[in-house]
């Protein structure tokens, strides 16, 4: 792949005509040009159903009087930009209105996306119907007759579906629709056998072309999912919901897979679909650059105007970021990331089965993700199938139940040395009552008090000593052998009709509650669920006791920095080339609006303190793309050097032997 590329959407009601009539070859190859693209997915068929091109497989756009799919294409390739090709394969609302009972139906045979066809939107089709041989047919056309360099296929996964066909389908295999397991094992195999009839399909004629199914994201610890694509796009929009914290999250478990993987953001203000909307040039710079950082290509969402006519706006804008990427490219192929910890992904493991309350897993993921990134960790995100050996510490965040399976990793990667940190109901065995990890504690069952409060004993960086109120459900410990580091403290009660104070929580009682933090050789064991509270309230006392727990686990960290909390940093080698190459970003988005995070002005940082540790005997250090030296001195197996000036993104590159 490469790693400027232009998700370009077309998607165009039959409303509008004409379309396409301001289609200029000159002027497309301008705009690109402009934009420093050198890929850009263009459309064989929209969401609306049409085709851009001349088909017997589809019908081609009513307004559009020329092949236009084939002069992008042309246009492209005369200067050495490759065009994968795009189509709809979970939408064609044109079919959707004549063959309804193709779509996805829940169990009140209702359509999802838009409820019914009085309201405007589209309606998703299911692949275990006759409307998947349509699709392939439609995939076949294309690939017979166009020079695609890829194919992009949107809207597709494992989709909850009681239509008639599914209902018939699991009815003739002997089953109970209303049995949801068996539904789940049918929706399964749905999904399973599509991709598969698309590889049959488009191998038959072009072997290797790269396909990549998009459901919107990566599933962690569905590594079967993942493997049906030859390599990943990660849908990450900041400004359209996914915000700043989702593209790391998603990117340091997708590195990990060995996967050619691209960060798709958007030129949008908001989101796709977005006409007349543009981000600031810095927050495309940054996004473009964490992508970079997190060993990825990059890929940026536009929308063609109906007219055919490339936006000479949007491209100066897409420049402005693409113009940096081309200049880091050499730094960046081929590079996998350093890490000393490890975050177990809760979507990979599922929630633990005792807990009772309905439990969000990217809350915990998120949060946990947003303090690494926060106290400068390097990290990766991993799911069961990965070897633990390979960090020096292993983190399960708030609900991660110890079955035998994993009881045995963890056994084993103690024995190695490797050292756990682990918050609520992590570490417990399956039923709930007993921890299947020594923490030095003995488990009492959960606390009866919520919220409660904290008190550690140790002196927070930021903080003076004080109770701190935990809003999570906690657990409550005897100590057993542990070493305590804080302690829980009971409010005078719960709130409740009768016994309440104040406007929020009961005050602290300063009766002791137990311990709430404890440390014993296999680790750290914090009793409340942390990485979720974080993701929810962002209180500083979590992030200022997590981050002591892993100083204390990590006494051979990697890499320290003074780079602010609102950096990210991480470390990338590239072993063909023998060196590292340590990435720095700044930015500080804001909330604009109700639910949009925005980058706009970008501070320059002066003199930023790195020292990474290695085993390699370094030659030379210098500032990418620049390619300026800077002066280092190597002590105890560490490097150190000072960062001049970091301007939003700046690598810094480590030549040993």
């Amino acid at each position: 792949m490469r790693f400027r590329q232009v998700h370009l959407d077309f998607h165009t009601s039959e409303a509008i005509v004409p379309i396409g009539d301001r289609f200029d070859k000159r002027q497309f190859q301008e705009m690109l040009k402009l934009g420093h693209v050198d890929s850009i997915t263009v459309f064989s068929k929209c969401h609306h159903g049409w085709a851009y091109h001349p088909s017997e497989a589809n019908e081609i756009h009513p307004g559009l009087s020329f092949d236009l799919l084939a002069a992008q294409i042309e246009a492209a390739h005369e200067i050495n930009v490759k065009t994968p090709v795009y189509l709809s394969a979970g939408l064609d609302e044109k079919l959707a209105r004549k063959h309804p009972e193709w779509l996805i139906r829940d169990q009140n045979d209702r359509t999802n996306w838009a409820e019914g066809f009085m309201q405007p939107g589209y309606h998703q089709f299911c692949m275990n119907s006759p409307y998947l041989d349509i699709l392939i047919e439609q995939i076949r056309e294309v690939m017979l007759r166009y020079d695609a360099d890829g194919l992009f296929l949107d809207i597709v996964g494992i989709r909850k579906c009681y239509c008639h066909n599914c209902v018939d389908s699991i009815r003739r295999k002997g089953y109970d629709p209303r049995d949801e397991e068996a539904m789940k094992t049918l929706w399964e195999n749905t999904y399973a056998n599509y991709t598969a009839r698309v590889k049959e399909t488009v191998e038959s004629l072009k072997p290797g072309l790269p396909i990549f199914h998009n459901g919107g994201h990566i599933k962690r610890g569905r590594r079967d999912l993942a493997s049906m694509n030859t390599h990943l796009e990660l849908e990450s929009l900041p400004t359209g919901g996914w915000g700043y914290d989702h593209f790391p999250l998603s990117a340091r478990y997708v590195q990990t897979l060995g996967f050619d993987f691209l960060g798709m953001t958007g030129k949008f203000h908001t989101a796709w679909g977005e006409f007349g909307g543009y981000k600031h040039p810095n927050a495309l710079r940054y996004e473009t650059a964490l992508s970079l950082a997190h060993g990825a290509k990059c890929s940026i969402g536009d929308q063609l105007h109906p007219d055919g006519r490339m936006d000479p706006a949007t491209y100066e804008l897409i420049g402005k970021a693409y113009q940096e990427v081309e200049r880091k490219e050499t730094w960046c192929v081929n590079t996998t990331n350093v890490a000393d910890v490890a975050l177990l992904s809760l979507e990979s493991t599922g929630v633990h089965p005792e807990v009772k309350e309905d439990v969000s897993r990217s809350n915990s993921d998120a949060g946990a993700v947003r303090m690494l990134l926060e106290g400068n960790i390097l990290f990766d995100v991993i799911d069961m199938e990965h070897d633990f050996s390979a960090y020096q510490v292993l983190i399960l965040p708030d609900y991660v139940a110890v079955n035998d399976e994993l009881k045995d990793k963890l056994d084993m990667f103690l024995k190695q040395g490797g050292k756990i940190l682990a918050t609520g109901w992590s570490g417990l065995n399956q039923e709930g009552t007993r921890f299947a990890i020594d923490f030095g504690v003995q488990y009492l069952g959960v606390n009866p008090y919520r919220p409660d409060y904290f008190r550690p004993l140790f002196k927070p960086e930021s903080l003076r000593e004080a109770s701190f109120i935990m809003y999570t459900e906690g657990q409550k410990l005897a100590l057993a052998g542990g070493t305590e580091l804080g302690s829980r403290v009971d409010p005078y009660f719960n709130r409740d009709v009768f016994t309440f104070c104040s406007h929020q929580h009961t005050p602290c009682s300063d009766v002791y509650g137990g311990p709430g933090m404890v440390e014993s050789s296999s680790g750290i064991y914090l009793a409340w669920n942390v990485f979720e509270d974080y993701a929810n309230q962002g209180s500083l006392i979590l992030k200022e006791t997590i981050l002591y727990a892993l100083n204390r686990l990590l006494p051979n960290k990697t890499l320290n920095t003074d780079l602010p909390a609102q950096g990210v940093t991480t470390l990338q080698e590239h072993k063909e080339e023998k060196r590292l190459v340590h990435h720095l970003l700044y930015a500080s988005p804001v909330r604009r609006g109700k639910h949009i995070e925005v980058i706009e002005d970008i501070l320059p940082l002066y003199d930023v303190e790195v020292s990474i540790r290695t085993p390699h005997h370094v030659k030379n250090v210098y500032l990418a793309p620049q390619v300026q030296s800077i002066s280092f001195k190597c002590e105890n197996g560490s490097v150190f050097y000072t960062v001049p000036k970091l301007e939003c993104h700046q690598m810094v590159v480590i030549d040993y032997e």
